[in-house]
């Protein structure tokens, strides 16, 4: 879960949080029993589109704990009744039955209408999962929840592209921080795959399924950059595609040059080490790079191009940063989108303080400088503090900064960018091959289970949002 070595103050504030583990709501133990065998919870409502919603929950035995302080998986049918008035849920949608971690997705809704529902398996509701400083189902009527689909982007459909970050093949043990020992890690259930390549083949299917057109990965696709591991993470990206043409790869911090003799057949690094990185995904002898999809300028930055362990802040080499303002002058006015791994700044981030979840700070204020005179750019997709969330500056209100949630734990997906001629769509999916949910909801114990609080999205827009811009000029 966490991509670094944080600070004893960050430890003191992820301490707090896990300590404030106990001030969530309790499931009596008169309830547990009165549920008979299967509970249905951690009821989700990720995805809306002007057309679809896209639901999640899970069951299990209730009184019964698999060793990660959540109920054992009880395999149970699931069905979504909803309607536009909450008394009337007239029509009926179904996900798979014979398994615990469901999901539904209703087709056909109309644009900007409103929608209430109700989620359930073996005829009992689907608690909601529990979010602090938001809602993770919709908004509660009563008995039911509701939510309301968004108009759709103005003008044609021209093409979509899966935003995605923090693949990290070849980890095996997720959710470490730090050296807390009351945080434990999750491992694979064993003789299961290896989790980091169930998602990215999950994301990889999905992707495709979802209509994506072109690929951006925004770094860590690598554990610790071993030549192994960054290997198994192109052969799986190349399913997608051709590097370079349908998908493109920016650097992480876990993805820097590294040291040591697993590494010694790797080119020399810039800062430091053997970059092997850079000899697997490279294709312009930089890790940097400006590419032309339909017109639309995108921009993939190397936001670990400096020397370090990858604990701290990223940053831009003096060269990156003045190509970076180069590019952005050529053509002002172009459709832009940027993408790179670490946030400018993050917003709400228990470890914002430390510094060592976004950019230099001076270096990010010099880019949003920047921005406010590329009236072209849109957009700015980061990884690195694996959450969604969506941001927007003062210095450059035009541009939205979109952080997306992992690949390879919970909330376990991808951002689909939609581009209109009139605007764009961001929605977040969940990946949903059978592995891949199995492992997104045995992830979610992370941190003693208060991960959905950081990294789900706590507001609708975190997750899903419709913006009118002109980009007529793409083809």
């Amino acid at each position: 879960m966490i991509c670094c070595r944080p600070s004893r103050r960050a430890l003191l504030r992820w301490s707090a949080v896990v300590a404030g583990a106990s001030l969530l709501p309790a499931v009596e133990a008169s309830s547990a029993r009165a549920s008979d065998d299967v509970r249905p919870v951690n009821l989700e409502l990720v995805t809306v589109t002007e057309t679809t919603a896209v639901l999640t929950w899970y069951t299990g035995v209730p009184g019964t704990d698999d060793g990660l302080g959540r109920m054992r998986p009880a395999p149970s049918d699931a069905e979504v009744l909803y309607g536009t008035h909450p008394s009337r849920l007239t029509s009926v949608a179904h996900g798979p039955s014979g398994t615990p971690y469901h999901y539904v997705e209703l087709t056909g809704l109309e644009p900007g209408r409103t929608y209430y529902y109700r989620a359930r398996s073996r005829g009992r509701d689907a608690a909601p999962t529990w979010l602090a400083a938001g809602q993770a189902a919709g908004t509660p009527y009563g008995e039911v929840f509701a939510f309301t689909t968004p108009q759709p982007p103005p003008g044609s459909h021209l093409f979509s592209v899966a935003l995605c970050n923090d693949l990290h093949l070849g980890e095996t043990v997720a959710g470490l921080v730090g050296q807390l020992p009351w945080i434990k890690g999750i491992e694979q259930v064993p003789g299961h795959p290896p989790y980091p390549e169930v998602m990215a083949k999950a994301l990889i299917a999905d992707a495709r399924a979802r209509g994506a057109h072109c690929l951006l990965a925004a770094g860590d696709v690598s554990s610790e950059a071993a030549p192994a591991d960054l290997a198994s993470a192109k052969s799986i990206l190349d399913t997608f595609g051709t590097l370079g043409d349908d998908y493109l790869i920016a650097r992480g911090n876990h993805d820097r040059a590294h040291s040591g003799e697993p590494y010694g057949e790797c080119g020399p690094g810039e800062h430091q080490g053997n970059d092997c990185f850079k000899d697997a995904f490279s294709t312009s002898g930089r890790t940097y790079f400006s590419h032309d999809l339909r017109g639309l300028r995108v921009i993939g930055l190397d936001t670990y191009d400096k020397p370090g362990d990858g604990g701290d802040s990223g940053g831009l080499s003096a060269e990156q940063q003045s190509w970076f303002e180069a590019e952005l002058k050529k053509d002002p006015e172009r459709p832009t989108l940027v993408f790179g791994h670490h946030p400018l700044f993050t917003e709400n981030d228990p470890l914002a303080i430390t510094g060592a979840h976004s950019l230099d700070a001076g270096q990010s204020l010099r880019i949003l400088t920047a921005y406010n005179r590329t009236p072209g750019v849109f957009l700015h997709h980061a990884g690195h503090t694996h959450r969604n969330q969506r941001s927007v500056f003062p210095l450059a209100p035009r541009v939205v900064q979109q952080e997306v949630g992992a690949v390879k734990e919970y909330p376990g997906g991808f951002t689909l960018l939609r581009v209109h001629t009139g605007g764009y769509a961001l929605n977040f999916y969940k990946t949903r091959g059978d592995e891949a949910r199995a492992w997104s909801e045995r992830s979610r114990q992370e941190l003693s289970g208060q991960w959905p609080q950081l990294s789900l999205g706590n507001r609708p827009t975190d997750r899903n949002t419709v913006v009118n811009r002109d980009l007529s000029g793409l083809s």
